[in-house]
């Protein structure tokens, strides 16, 4: 009986035409269990790909300069339920969107019914829906005084191209919605980013009571730093008489004379705001 076993060179012949030639296949060493994974892998990929596309580029039009999305926010007035103080309070609004803050002017004597009508524009980062706001009451010798403050959510139909008028509700110390009102004017657009410059005001935030402090960030890179702008004041009274210190004198008798006198200097001569600093400091 003959053998038909075959020997090395058949085997080795056998092999070669067993080779693949050419590129190989995208599952090539690849289990297929693994097959699920992948895709599951994949559409992660794909789905982190478009929400990257959407924050980072979505405004961007296929042709042209991007787009930046724009907040015109007029404070106009507000209408407080509560004088703090012995003399009518110097309120100023400070406001935050997103990483940037903003002031308007100080209201001297503004007391319970300030105005302002400070119109502040802003850019509205990608994903900001909100905006924070403070009132304080600048004073001379002391930090300034928190007065209220409210977290404003910015309505849809402002987000859909309205203009939007509206009272908000204040929290303060009186309670949450209740230590007054304030009056807002919010307008949104979209525009080229070239002519969206705002530069906000950088501004050292105070500890209130009750309510967060705003942090404070520095502005974009591509923008030069700003200085905050000086708050106007009024101009200087006529020089102080002895009368006005004399009067001082018997009203706060266990004072030093060169005290009264340095504080009335400060305050530019007002009486009632020099009283009203005599009696912290007697405290």
């Amino acid at each position: 009986m003959t053998s038909t076993m075959p020997n090395d060179g058949d085997r080795n012949e056998e092999r070669r035409r067993r080779v693949l030639l050419g590129p190989l296949p995208a599952g090539f060493l690849r289990a297929d269990g693994d097959t699920a994974a992948d895709n599951a892998m994949d559409a992660d990929y794909q789905a982190a790909l478009a929400l990257q596309q959407q924050l980072c580029g979505a405004q961007v039009p296929a042709a042209g300069p991007p787009l930046t999305a724009r907040l015109s926010i007029t404070i106009a007035q507000a209408k407080l339920v509560k004088n703090y103080g012995l003399t009518r309070m110097d309120p100023y609004v400070r406001l935050r969107v997103g990483h940037c803050i903003y002031e308007t002017h100080t209201d001297p004597s503004g007391g319970k019914t300030p105005r302002w009508n400070k119109v502040i524009h802003c850019l509205l980062p990608p994903g900001v829906n909100s905006v924070y706001l403070e009132i304080f009451d600048e004073c001379s010798f002391t930090m300034d005084e928190l007065i209220a403050w409210t977290h404003i959510t910015i309505p849809q139909a402002v987000l859909n191209g309205e203009t939007h008028e509206d009272w908000y509700p204040l929290n303060g110390k009186q309670g949450d919605g209740v230590e007054g009102m304030i009056n807002l004017v919010l307008s949104y657009s979209v525009g080229p980013a070239a002519v969206a410059t705002f530069p906000p005001v950088l501004v050292v935030p105070s500890t209130g009571m009750g309510y967060a402090a705003m942090p404070v960030y520095p502005q974009h890179p591509q923008q030069p730093m700003q200085p905050a702008p000086q708050r106007a004041h009024p101009p200087p009274p006529p020089p102080i008489t002895p009368e006005q210190i004399q009067q001082i004198e018997e009203m706060f008798p266990s004072m030093d004379k060169e005290v009264i006198k340095s504080v009335l200097e400060v305050n530019h001569g007002d009486k009632d705001a020099t009283i009203n600093s005599l009696l912290q400091m007697s405290e």
